[in-house]
């Protein structure tokens, strides 16, 4: 019981903290003017600051530091010593977060190239495999199970940098990343509790904390009041490289840690489906119709909500909505259905909603050229 309430202070402190930040934040960006002004593509009207994913890392760490040594002062029985496991792990991951923290900030403030950004968030993912986590069994996924380091290791660094940029390119209206990303963190802390892995399940908690006042700014802050903020890349990349960090740990088969389970890549990833699918197709279409594959267009899912006639907030509902639908099937799924099976389900039921929600937003804009001959 202990270790539980430490668990759930680290999101109470976490909670606090932001709490008290973002405010400040909002002062000093109104102050040196530091805004994010909207265009053709943003949805948003209004100057609002980018700044709000300035408060997750420094919240993070401090929440999970505060609580582990309180834990560990208060002796035996507090639940503080069952956290002093994983360091290696745990501080190269801190290591990851701290250089892409700097990125951020920097890209928020002065903006940074993005092969600059590209090559950070490569040594950035090179720490996971680099502290021994790494993916080292499919699970039977395809009919694969262990593979060695020369694929695992290359695969590994693939996902955490495809992940990262997922969440960053997700976050296009109010509440899309961070509710996806809360919804994650909430299974991952679950999944790290069952299993009894628990520095990782403050670490998720923590990150939990965090995003809740940062919710209630970004999705219901008034512009008109300077109330309202965005997260920036400083945000999204932090929490992409963190929710890429605890699926690949999930991942990794670690008989030391978490029993063999068939179901552990599909159960791990499933938390992120609609952000990775979603990037895949919006690369496929892109390349099908000659574009740059990194130039920015209304491509995304959130934009074929908002053109089929959904306001922001529901298309953000909506969409974390389908997001933990997917994670909810495939975690009870993977006991009666093949891994295989599973995933080709998944792409399938992915590629058919797109494909109704192309038709839906198709009719509506005939309609709309239709009234307006």
């Amino acid at each position: 019981m202990a270790i539980y309430i430490l668990i759930f202070s680290a999101f109470c402190v976490s909670v606090v903290l932001s709490r008290i930040i973002i405010p400040r934040i909002l002062v000093v960006a109104f102050r040196k003017r530091l805004f994010d002004v909207p265009d053709a593509r943003k949805v948003h009207t209004g100057v609002v600051p980018r700044l709000g994913g300035i408060s997750f890392m420094p919240t993070i760490l401090f929440s999970v530091c505060f609580v582990t040594a309180v834990g560990l002062m208060l002796g035996k029985g507090s639940g503080g010593e069952r956290l002093m496991t994983n360091l290696p792990e745990f501080f190269l991951l801190q290591c990851g977060l701290t250089l892409l923290y700097l990125t951020g900030v920097k890209d928020d403030l002065v903006g940074l190239r993005y092969k600059a950004k590209f090559v950070i968030q490569i040594l950035c993912a090179c720490l996971i495999p680099l502290s021994g986590v790494w993916i080292n069994n499919f699970y039977g996924l395809f009919g694969l199970g262990a593979i060695p380091a020369w694929v695992g290791v290359p695969l590994t660094i693939f996902l955490t940098v495809f992940i990262t940029n997922a969440i960053n390119l997700i976050d296009g209206i109010d509440g899309l990343a961070s509710g996806l990303s809360g919804a994650a963190l909430l299974v991952f802390g679950c999944l790290y509790m069952a299993h009894g892995i628990w520095i990782y399940a403050m670490v998720c908690f923590a990150t939990l904390g965090v995003l809740v006042p940062f919710f209630y700014y970004n999705v219901f802050g008034q512009v008109d009041r300077g109330r309202k903020i965005f997260m920036g890349d400083t945000g999204s990349l932090t929490l992409g490289y963190l929710l890429a960090f605890m699926a690949i740990r999930y991942s990794c088969y670690d008989p030391m840690m978490i029993p063999y389970e068939d179901g552990a890549l599909i159960v791990a990833f499933s938390t992120l489906l609609v952000p990775a699918l979603d990037v895949i197709r919006v690369v496929f279409y892109r390349w099908r119709h000659h574009k740059g594959l990194f130039s920015p267009d209304k491509s995304h899912i959130h934009h074929k909500f908002l053109a089929m006639g959904f306001t922001p907030r529901r298309s953000m509902v909506l969409i974390v909505m389908m997001a933990c639908a997917f994670s909810c099937v495939n975690i009870f799924g993977i006991n009666y259905v093949n891994n295989t099976l599973l995933f080709l389900f998944d792409v399938v039921v992915w590629t058919l909603l797109n494909l109704w929600f192309d038709r839906v937003r198709d009719r509506r804009q005939a309609a709309k050229e239709g009234n307006v001959h």
